[in-house]
């Protein structure tokens, strides 16, 4: 890939939702550095899954030689962006956005380079900066004159808002999209930003934006957004029914993360691959067509899971959770760690906390993994239990040293599919 096509590979891996002026931003690529930046606010102490898509995309720009530009919301986040959202956001504090800036900002310098050699470095910007300099007359004066009620009050994610009886919007979440066009207004003016990205549901306030720069400089600048990906189930991407998948490892932990991406659809592999890895278009297209050989979608969805797990995680998290997945599903427990297991009682498998249980059939009742100890019994008789991957044949068995791993942990499974770690206190 080069940079004189790099509109055309987005298109390519299904990366554009909008744009805008698709001929002249591609000309402007091709013939120029630009400066570009996406706008993330802080209103959780971690991203999720969801916002990978527009980090691994500035980083495409930036190996191009672009420059990427990630604007944290201090301020916005203030009044939270109502696009598409049922209900208002819950007002939060300074200091604990303050606190949310700090460790949001830790996980995104891991995707992009903020010291390389091609004077393109990655810049973190905070949009409080300039709106603690300005006062509300010179905002409505400067900003608020050019941008009209009738064409703000139908934009989709507002009329929505609106029709709804049990949540309106209230004055201030109408009054985002204003901000938002301020920030790449300042951008531009600032920093030279020619283009902002975002998801779909931040084109309203990218043209907002766009807007407002070709009212006051006549600059050319441009929006680009990318597609909020929905799963089979009608759920965002990055949302399960246990919760979002977050980055930050003791929110989720990497062997969850890991397990996340093991488990996606098959329809959404090789869409997945072009979105969020590296690998050549052609490459992908071409294991799609084998992807009924010699289980090549299972490998493609194994190096999926890796990628991702190590792009955000880490090589050593991709080995545990391979660990883990090896003791659960091949039952291969030798080369376990404690710290493995320690994932397993976070957000892995069910567990119980114990200081002591009567015998194996108690236990498989206390792991809700049999309803009774008769069927605990009939289960050990049919051989389908097994503690820490070895099966277990005496319906007498009683727990004993050997039992613990590490003194602490003892794995009873049913089957190859059904866990419960028993946590000794």
């Amino acid at each position: 890939m080069n940079r004189i096509n790099l509109i055309d590979e987005l298109k390519q891996r299904n990366l554009i939702s909008h744009v805008s002026n698709e001929m002249m931003l591609k000309k402007n690529i091709e013939n120029n550095i630009i400066s570009l930046y996406c706008g993330f606010d802080p209103t959780e102490e971690s991203l999720h899954i969801g916002h990978l898509l527009p980090l691994i995309t500035l980083k495409r720009f930036q190996m191009q030689g672009h420059k990427p530009i990630v604007l944290i919301g201090g301020a916005t986040s203030l009044i939270g962006d109502p696009s598409f959202k049922e209900k208002e956001r819950v007002l939060n504090f300074d200091n604990k956005i303050d606190m949310w800036i700090i460790k949001i900002s830790k996980q995104i310098s891991s995707f992009l380079d903020f010291d390389c050699s091609k004077n393109n470095n990655a810049t973190i910007l905070n949009n409080k900066k300039w709106f603690e300099k300005i006062n509300v007359l010179s905002f409505l004066r400067s900003v608020g004159k050019h941008f009209s009620i009738n064409t703000m009050i139908n934009r989709e994610a507002v009329k929505q808002r609106i029709k709804r009886l049990d949540q309106g919007i209230s004055f201030t979440e109408f009054s985002y999209n204003l901000l938002q066009a301020y920030d790449f207004f300042i951008l531009n003016k600032k920093k030279q930003v020619s283009l902002q990205i975002g998801g779909s549901d931040q084109w309203g306030n990218i043209s907002a934006g766009m807007h407002l720069i070709n009212r006051t400089s006549k600059n050319e600048v441009y929006g680009l957004t990318l597609p909020l990906l929905i799963q089979s189930n009608g759920m965002k991407f990055g949302k399960t029914e246990s919760g979002t998948i977050w980055l930050d490892s003791k929110k989720t932990t990497p062997y969850k993360f890991y397990q996340f991406w093991k488990n996606i659809e098959d329809t959404n592999v090789y869409n997945f691959l072009k979105l969020f890895t590296f690998l050549d278009c052609n490459e992908i297209n071409q294991r799609e067509k084998n992807k009924h050989k010699n289980n090549q979608i299972i490998n493609d969805k194994d190096y999926l899971s890796k990628y991702m797990t190590r792009l955000v995680h880490g090589e050593e998290h991709v080995l545990a959770a391979e660990r883990i997945t090896n003791m659960l599903f091949l039952q291969n427990i030798n080369e376990i760690k404690k710290s493995d297991l320690q994932q397993l009682k976070k957000d892995g498998i069910p567990y119980i906390e114990a200081h002591q249980i009567k015998d194996l059939q108690e236990a498989l009742v206390l792991c809700s993994l049999a309803k009774s100890r008769t069927q605990a019994k009939n289960m050990i008789i049919s051989n389908s239990i097994s503690i820490n991957t070895n099966k277990i044949v005496n319906t007498s068995h009683i727990f004993n040293n050997n039992d613990k791993l590490f003194n602490q942990f003892t794995l009873i499974s049913r089957g190859k599919k059904n866990h419960c770690l028993i946590c000794w206190q």
